[in-house]
């Protein structure tokens, strides 16, 4: 397997994953400095001219010595703001972008422009094939399990299948929340796991202490995989579908043409919280460097306890 410098380098072999209203500046700059690759969603900045802000914070906070950062662009077509937030990105010559959504050759021209990488995510083998016929330099495995938008296929059939053709870069999302699960990615043949749900019950996360209290306090049964709130399958915490006075369990379908990237998704991911199968790892509301020392601890463990097999 061959894996882009400087995903090499890291400490940990993590990706936080950019989560929608959640990932900010604080917890971006927390991941990087605990040696993880931290990411944000572009339209996390509101309005447009934050990005911005945010890109220059990054660069004059971040040091050689942190890991890099990663920017998340949507580039499917219902993205008005595209344009303008990729502009931004090879203007501050971000190191990682992550796509969604779309595979876009042009995108990719741009970030490899400046030496770039573009990393895509996936669901499947066939939009994994696109994507690196397309430019990408490496892909995320959205399997079963992870939080937001996520897959159905097993994380070992979906990591073999692209295995099967693909050595370059790859990442592993879905209900990894401790260092085994890091340690079990790499042994299926990913380079790097791709952690979100984890990284809500962080002191620096941008989101409601109720949200974070919740996901203190609940397991893998406790998540409803749907389509209804943002036209797009994902996984979603039970009690927050309960509290907006719906029942989980008998949750309508939803058009997914009728993806919406403005303020209509803002508002289904502030009122119904988006989580991954994997929180039943996380016992309380912790800084995000607590957490990075856990799953450093455990991963060490992990391999240490391989060796002795």
């Amino acid at each position: 397997m061959t894996l882009l410098d400087p995903l090499a380098r890291l400490p940990l072999p993590v990706i936080g994953a950019p989560m929608f209203i959640i990932s900010q500046p604080e917890l971006v700059l927390a991941q990087c400095r605990s040696g993880m690759v931290g990411s944000f969603p572009s339209l996390n900045a509101r309005p447009s001219g934050m990005l911005e802000q945010w890109l220059q914070r990054l660069n004059d906070e971040l040091t050689p010595n942190d890991a890099p950062f990663a920017v998340n662009l949507i580039v499917h077509r219902t993205n008005a703001r595209l344009e303008e937030d990729l502009a931004l990105c090879v203007k501050y010559r971000v190191p990682i972008i992550i796509t969604s959504l779309g595979a876009r050759p042009e995108v990719n021209d741009a970030i490899h422009s400046y030496g770039g990488i573009v990393l895509h995510d996936v669901i499947d083998n066939v939009f994994a094939h696109k994507a690196i016929d397309k430019g990408a330099d490496g892909l995320i495995a959205v399997a079963a399990g992870a939080g937001g938008h996520a897959g159905t296929l097993s994380p070992f059939a979906l990591v073999q299948e692209i295995r099967a053709w693909f050595d370059g870069p790859l990442a592993l999302s879905g209900a990894i929340a401790s260092g085994a699960s890091i340690a079990a990615a790499q042994a299926m043949g990913a380079d790097l796991a791709y952690i979100g749900s984890a990284f809500i019950a962080t002191e620096e996360a941008n989101a409601d202490p109720a949200y974070k209290a919740m996901v203190t306090q609940h397991a893998a049964a406790d998540i409803v995989y749907s389509n209804l709130f943002t036209g797009i399958y994902g996984n979603y915490l039970k009690p927050s579908i309960a509290a907006a006075g719906l029942d989980p369990d008998k949750l309508a379908g939803a058009d997914p043409t009728a993806m919406d990237f403005g303020d209509g998704l803002a508002k289904a991911w502030r009122d119904i919280w988006g989580c991954g199968q994997g929180i039943g790892a996380v016992s309380e509301v912790v800084p995000a460097a607590t957490l990075v020392d856990r799953l450093k601890r455990e991963y060490r463990a992990t391999l240490d306890r391989l060796r002795t097999l």
